[in-house]
């Protein structure tokens, strides 16, 4: 199962975020954007319960992550 998870984050942490972003295994891409969210992460889960684990556990808790959007999208 995958997902997108758009992110918002405290001016000017961006780039320290996508960095513990991208250290994470499950992460498959993370980007910077533009517009009402200022970043977007391609993850990857086995099932719904890992995803939300994943989401609660180890993204959220990031310093500076202020707010998630999780899109699931099908394989």
């Amino acid at each position: 199962m995958k997902a997108y998870i758009l992110i918002n984050v405290r001016p000017g942490h961006i780039k320290e975020v996508l960095k513990l972003v991208r250290s994470l295994e499950v992460v498959v891409e993370a980007h910077m954007t533009f517009g009402p969210y200022d970043g977007i992460i391609k993850v990857e889960a086995e099932d719904l319960k890992q995803m939300g684990n994943l989401i609660a556990e180890d993204i959220q808790p990031i310093p500076g992550i202020l707010e998630t959007l999780t899109c699931i999208a099908p394989d």
